[in-house]
């Protein structure tokens, strides 16, 4: 290839990744512009964790506590908040699921194919967008954790990594939400995965830990992605961790990492195919 060709080359796939940016922006600016104009939104997807706090710390907390713990309520609280942050973000997904399958369902999707723009940009604007609104939700979350008496431990850079590992869960689930909205038939098909995402988190150390349950299921419970990120958030945070004895358990941390790498590789390539299709 003579370097004048290489060149033209070089300058066309450089053309393409900057339109494809400024594609990807115009979808965020797009989504953005609902929730600034309906912040409602956000209220309501924020309504169920923090009556679930509200619940579980206040009302059972006295009841419900970690091993080793002594029924204090105020430790149990300590050790309910990091579950909350991971419980918030994996309800994201139905969240994501149900605007994907809302724009497929209105004909928004349709249009963007329609447009002279980046076949990526519909996808990644989704997850840009969702990551931004996720974070959003995620310092709420921690102001009221915060005004409820809750406290990291775990100094300002661990505290900033149990955050991000959250929000790496949360990246990670978008790609399925996305996979599932451009699957689904209709908002109300939607709507019904929380009868799968419910028990998901419920069958994890959300809210209790795995070794309060029967072997076999919390031998299910312990390698469930959610608890992974929860159980390693604690440890960072320096909350109460009551640990089970399991090598999954052990290697929190590590595995808080894995799991949404390895979602993110099934799930964001299963996404893009299915955008791809739509066209056929």
């Amino acid at each position: 290839m003579s370097v004048e060709l290489r060149a033209e080359v070089e300058v066309k796939a450089e053309r393409r990744v900057f339109w494809a940016l400024c594609d990807n922006w115009n979808v965020v600016r797009r989504e953005l512009t609902h929730y600034r104009r309906q912040p409602v939104n956000i209220a309501w997807q924020l309504g169920f964790p923090i009556i679930s706090v509200l619940l579980y710390g206040y009302v059972f907390g006295g009841a419900m506590k970690p091993p080793g713990e002594g029924g204090d309520s105020g430790r149990y609280r300590d050790y309910l908040m990091a579950g909350m942050f991971v419980m918030t973000m994996t309800f994201g997904l139905m969240n994501t699921a149900i605007t994907v399958v809302n724009d497929a369902v209105k004909g928004v999707i349709d249009r963007f194919r329609s447009m002279p723009m980046a076949p990526s940009a519909v996808v990644s604007g989704r997850g840009v967008t969702d990551l931004i609104v996720a974070g959003a939700e995620l310092t709420i979350l921690a102001l009221t954790a915060v005004a409820m008496g809750w406290r990291s431990g775990g100094g300002f850079g661990a505290t900033l990594g149990a955050f991000a590992l959250v929000l790496l869960l949360r990246f990670s689930l978008i790609w399925v939400g996305v996979w599932l909205g451009l699957t689904l038939p209709n908002p109300e098909a939607a709507g019904a995965l929380y009868v799968v995402v419910f028990p998901l988190t419920m069958i994890s150390s959300i809210f209790v830990p795995t070794s309060s349950m029967p072997g076999w299921l919390g031998t299910v419970a312990a390698w469930n992605p959610i608890s992974s990120t929860a159980v390693a958030a604690r440890e960072l945070f320096g909350n109460p961790v009551a640990g089970d004895g399991s090598w999954v358990q052990e290697n929190a941390v590590l595995m808080a990492v894995v799991w949404p790498l390895v979602i993110t590789a099934v799930c964001l390539p299963m996404a893009v195919r299915r955008f791809q299709r739509l066209s056929r």
